[in-house]
């Protein structure tokens, strides 16, 4: 069996397609995986350092207003989809998988012209245009939160990593404090804004050294590469280790008692799989979507929710530091988190594919999900050793080029979309957020995008298109 897998541009979009790789790997080793992307974004950094092949099709981000590139779109689309189709066709793909970004919406409309059986899986709570539109396109239709409003869909979670699956934190606490230069006993905090860092994090971890140093709290801080903290810590007081990196987040999550960090999806998924209580500070742009993401966990009893705005130091000591300190209470709000968590997305989403391929999948190989049989292993330091996390890996995305252009041979096609409407529709969709999240750099802005149709079906994929991109519903993004 041959799956091409679509999910680039942003790591929250990468990561969980990878995952979803190494779960069919696991579950076949003989099994052959196409990862499709584009050369914008991390695609071309995150995708072949986990051994994967990467197919390159043109981005075609749609214009956020009239311009001249209006005018190009149709013949830009109609190549991304022949680009698409041709990988398809050139490794005889049995299924395509999308799991949204710049390379879904022409991976579903080159499956659908190819006859392919197609699979969405949505992480956001407001889904993106290409899902939705692909969604129209197959029954296989999956999301990441029973939040997701997406009509037929099944809720089986984020496909994560058995490192975190498989996350014993009782049992490799006492090591993983050891590898940070932590006290094995004191009450510990994990402060993190991924790669990048969160800016208001840590102005409010900078101000709040004596208040946790005068509590006995020890702090585990990741502050982001692309930014300096100034740590006044009393070298004889609680340890306060500050990085500009942490690449063993599992190891970090076994170490804390409680986190302080942004709601990405991905995120969230982690930290309520591993069954670690959290103080989430959702990034206050784009269009609320993180806030969202936070709010399912929150209310089940895993973790706080504070506006970005509203996190001073004068509420991170009177929240934050009592409850570190509340050893009862962040059991029971351990214990919630991990209720909440699914740790078996990964195994369900790999019988759904070879569902959906029409092919019995093996049993008895490969070792699957650490989290499939419900509940983690025990494990320890060396049990969790993996290599470090890609989606922690960020960078500025690139301009987006061609990588490959449709042949000159093949005769024109007409795409049905009407260029006005396409851009207002891209205008009315906010753009992401851009500042980094714990497990997850933010997603770039991810513009929608339109397609291209054959001269026999004409009207019903530019009108699924047109009819997603100006929807004005509340869940619409």
């Amino acid at each position: 069996m041959h799956v091409v897998i679509a999910g680039g541009g942003s790591a929250g979009h990468i990561e969980p397609a990878l995952n979803t790789a190494d779960a069919l790997r696991r579950a076949d080793p003989l099994i052959g995986i196409t990862m499709l992307g584009t050369e914008k974004g991390l695609d071309t950094k995150l995708i072949p350092a986990r051994g994967y092949e990467l197919r390159l099709i043109p981005a075609v981000p749609l214009p956020r207003k009239p311009s001249a590139a209006l005018l190009t779109l149709p013949s830009r689309l109609l190549g991304t989809v022949k680009a698409a189709q041709q990988v398809i066709t050139d490794v005889d793909a049995d299924v395509v998988i999308g799991f949204g970004g710049y390379v879904a919406l022409p991976a579903y409309l080159a499956a659908r012209r190819a006859k392919r059986p197609i699979v969405v899986h949505e992480a956001n709570i407001r889904p993106g245009l290409a899902n939705r539109v692909g969604a129209k396109f197959t029954d296989h239709v999956l999301t990441g939160s029973p939040a997701v409003p997406m009509p037929g869909a099944t809720c089986v979670g984020m496909p994560l990593r058995p490192a975190i699956t498989g996350l014993d934190r009782a049992a490799v606490r006492a090591e993983a404090r050891k590898a940070f230069g932590l006290d094995p006993d004191r009450p510990t905090l994990l402060v993190t804004g991924g790669s990048q860092g969160a800016r208001r994090l840590n102005d409010t971890m900078v101000a709040s050294v004596k208040t946790l140093h005068d509590a006995g709290i020890q702090v585990l801080h990741s502050y982001g590469d692309k930014n300096a903290v100034a740590i006044e810590a009393d070298p004889d007081g609680p340890p306060y280790v500050a990085r500009p990196y942490v690449d063993r987040m599992d190891l970090a999550y076994a170490a804390a008692d409680l986190a302080m960090t942004r709601s990405g999806m991905m995120t969230c998924s982690e930290l309520a799989a591993v069954g670690l209580p959290s103080v989430y500070v959702p990034l206050p742009v784009g269009n609320g979507e993180q806030r969202l993401n936070a709010a399912p966990v929150v209310a089940a009893g895993g973790g706080l929710v504070i506006d970005d705005a509203a996190l001073t130091p004068q509420w991170f000591a009177a929240n934050v530091v009592p409850l570190l300190l509340d050893a009862e209470r962040l059991t029971a709000m351990s214990e919630a988190a991990r209720r909440f968590g699914i740790r078996d997305a990964d195994e369900k989403i790999v019988d759904l594919v070879f569902a959906a391929a029409g092919v019995t999948r093996p049993r008895g190989v490969g070792a699957g999900s650490a989290g499939s049989a419900g509940g983690a292993a025990t494990g320890s330091v060396a049990q969790a050793a993996e290599t470090a996390k890609a989606a922690e890996v960020t960078a500025e995305p690139a301009e987006a080029t061609a990588a490959e252009t449709a042949k000159a041979a093949e005769p024109a096609e007409v795409i049905a979309v009407e260029p006005a409407e396409v851009a207002k529709s891209a205008a009315s969709e906010p753009a992401e957020p851009v500042e980094a999240t714990a497990a997850e750099p933010a997603k770039a802005a991810e513009p929608a995008e339109a397609t291209a149709t054959e001269p026999a079906e004409p009207a019903e994929v530019p009108a699924a298109v047109a009819a997603e991109a100006t929807a004005t519903e509340d869940g619409d993004r």
